[in-house]
């Protein structure tokens, strides 16, 4: 399945300048979102794009809040209890008089025309005349936050939610800062409070944003659980939104209720039968419970209602991995081969239309498919080095040389760089160039480790004859993947650095687990004869001669 494309929480603070005679007036940190779109990580663990925090203040926009109404008329705001359990004084809110109000709308056209010196100044000396009013406080903490003193604007918030504890924007806030701190924890619990407050005031539009704050802390932490429920919450808000049912089927399936999200996800292909993504993820779901062909069958129905090449293409490429993984090689070979026709610039079916031919023992049409990957995408590292691997693999060493050597070039990850590595390193080798394959082996084997380039590693420095590095490579080789080849060179190098009895040790185990390998027999007569176990030594070389080893059969001599 390919991965749901990740679209960020977009975040804007918008400054309300609401007048009215004789009314209050306070300012309002809005968040405008768009969709979040939750990974579903059954087939990739990549979690989805995390709540971005707000951008500087750009537009002003007319909004009544609760904080406007905290104004109306003098009240008492409820008891809090500071961080050390000390309770902070009950303040009574007092409204702005008549030239107060002037100065705030002053402040606040200040602030909405970007001159934030002037707009904290006015906040400022608003909150000196009168300190229990909310709405001087909200604008200093926006205008604060535009100047990038998120400390300040933190204390502004806080002081807004002391003094005007029945509005979300307050908690929101907070929260919004709290992310941006890196305060995660906190971030959760101030938008949960702030969607609790807005569902109070009965502000479906402020719930549902708070929501969605809600939702993107629990997908940064993997909580599937608790955003599923976050999720039903905001599909009852909005219940036509389809990308909230989709992703609310996503956060049940990923929290391990995949059954219990089939009823939704059926509902919105009914509503949306173009939905790939639904689709997919419904494919996903079967496959989970163990019903392939019942996947299958799903995504042919969904491939034949797509009509994006693009996305029918993703929906060809999960149907050849689940063919595949059916042991139905051939099947999965033309469904990739569909997926690119469907999408001639979908690197990924190249791709993986050269995996499964590649697995087919198809060499030639692998190779092939590798090649139109590479030429699609010319700058993709991970592409150049696996055509650079099939063309070692083929035989094609220079070739496969220099594609391992521009892949290194192309800002690879750390796993494909040390795969660009090896690759690069066991072509050199087979070039004669030791020095150079030791070097790039060595920085593979550093970064990645694996027997094969260990091997390798190994091969490289006993050509060097530098026989104690061989014997150090060979052994890390023989210790991931106990292989007769690693062996073998094993006791070659033990032989070199006149190690005679570790040599001979290795050996023995050898023709104990394969009492036919007139290799290792030879081997073991040499390790013997260096030992002056002459008849020893004999009695393996002639068991080595008679399974058809020449060299054994020389020494006999």
């Amino acid at each position: 399945m390919q991965p749901v494309s990740r679209t960020s929480v977009r975040l804007a603070a918008l400054l309300s300048v609401a007048l009215a005679c004789g009314a209050a007036s306070a300012q309002s940190l809005v968040e405008t979102t768009t969709s979040i779109g939750i990974q579903n990580t059954l087939n990739s663990s990549t979690l989805p794009g995390i709540l971005t925090v707000p951008a500087v203040p750009q537009s002003p926009q007319a909004q009544t809040t609760p904080a406007a109404a905290a104004q109306a008329q003098p009240a008492q705001a409820p008891a809090q209890t500071a961080p050390g359990g000390t309770p902070v004084p009950v303040v009574t809110v007092t409204p702005l008089s008549a030239a107060q109000q002037t100065a705030l709308t002053a402040a606040q056209a200040d602030f909405s025309a970007g001159r934030y010196a002037q707009a904290r100044a006015g906040f400022e000396a608003l909150v000196a005349q009168n300190y229990s009013s909310p709405a001087p406080h909200f604008g200093l903490a926006l205008t604060l936050l535009a100047q990038k003193d998120e400390k300040g604007a933190t204390f502004e918030f806080t002081q807004f939610q002391v003094l005007s504890p029945g509005s979300y924007e307050g908690p929101y806030n907070l929260g919004v800062l709290a992310s941006r701190a890196g305060r995660y924890d906190d971030a959760l619990k101030f938008y949960q409070d702030a969607a609790v407050l807005a569902r109070t005031a009965g502000n479906p539009v402020a719930q549902g944003q708070a929501l969605e704050a809600v939702a993107s802390e629990q997908t940064r932490r993997a909580d599937f659980a608790s955003l599923t429920t976050t999720l039903t919450d905001l599909a009852a808000l909005q219940p036509q939104n389809g990308d909230v049912q989709f992703r609310l089927a996503q956060a049940r399936t990923l929290a391990g209720q995949g059954v219990a999200a089939l009823p939704g996800l059926y509902a919105l292909l009914q509503r949306e039968p173009a939905r790939a993504d639904a689709a997919s993820l419904l494919a996903d779901i079967y496959v989970a419970q163990g019903l392939p062909e019942r996947a299958l069958r799903e995504l042919s129905a969904a491939v034949g209602r797509v009509g994006d090449g693009t996305a029918r293409s993703g929906l060809l490429l999960q149907q050849a991995s689940i063919l595949a993984s059916t042991g139905d090689l051939r099947g999965a070979i033309f469904a990739a081969r569909d997926a690119r026709t469907a999408d001639t610039r979908n690197v990924a079916a190249y791709v993986r239309e050269g995996q499964l031919r590649l697995q087919n023992k198809d060499r030639a049409g692998a190779l092939s498919a590798y090649q139109s990957a590479a030429r699609l995408a010319p700058k993709d590292a991970a592409v150049r080095t696996s055509l650079a691997a099939l063309r070692l693999d083929l035989g094609q060493t220079a070739q496969a040389t220099q594609d391992a050597a521009l892949a290194l070039t192309l800002s690879p990850d750390t796993a494909t760089r040390a795969r660009a590595q090896f690759v690069q390193g066991v072509g050199l080798y087979r070039q004669g160039q030791y020095a150079r394959a030791r070097t790039l082996l060595a920085s593979s084997a550093a970064a990645a480790a694996s027997a094969e380039t260990s091997l390798w590693l190994g091969l490289s420095s006993y050509a060097l004859k530098d026989y104690k590095g061989a014997v150090t490579a060979l052994q890390a080789s023989v210790q991931a993947s106990p292989s007769a080849e690693a062996r073998r060179n094993l006791v070659s190098a033990l032989l070199a650095d006149a190690r005679y009895t570790e040599a001979e040790a290795v050996a023995r185990g050898l023709v104990t687990d394969s009492p036919k390998d007139a290799e290792a027999w030879y081997l073991l007569g040499l390790s013997q004869r260096s030992q002056r176990r002459d008849g020893e030594a004999r009695q393996s070389l002639r068991t080595a001669a008679n399974l058809g080893n020449v060299r054994a059969r020389e020494a006999l001599k």
